[in-house]
């Protein structure tokens, strides 16, 4: 089977948020949290997630990546919102 992949989305200490894609996500996390993660990330530690969505492709999971950095912060925020 096929690894999943996933978009996802942290919120940073400093309130900010960072959109991302992996093949893992609880280990992405982990991995930002570690200071090894995003050069963004790594002075905004620790991290939260707050979203995510699964894609059966890495291109799938890349695309709504770039999709979601197209939105506002307050888009962003609706989405989070929205996410149960």
């Amino acid at each position: 089977m096929d690894k999943m992949n996933y978009t996802y989305i942290v919120r940073c200490s400093d309130g900010t948020l960072y959109t991302g894609w992996t093949t893992d996500v609880e280990r992405r996390v982990r991995t930002h949290n570690s200071g090894k993660g995003s050069k963004y990330t790594r002075s905004r530690l620790p991290v939260t997630l707050v979203y995510y969505e699964t894609y059966p492709t890495r291109q799938e999971a890349m695309r709504r990546e770039w999709e979601i950095k197209q939105l506002t912060r307050e888009e962003k925020k609706r989405l989070i919102a929205d996410f149960v």
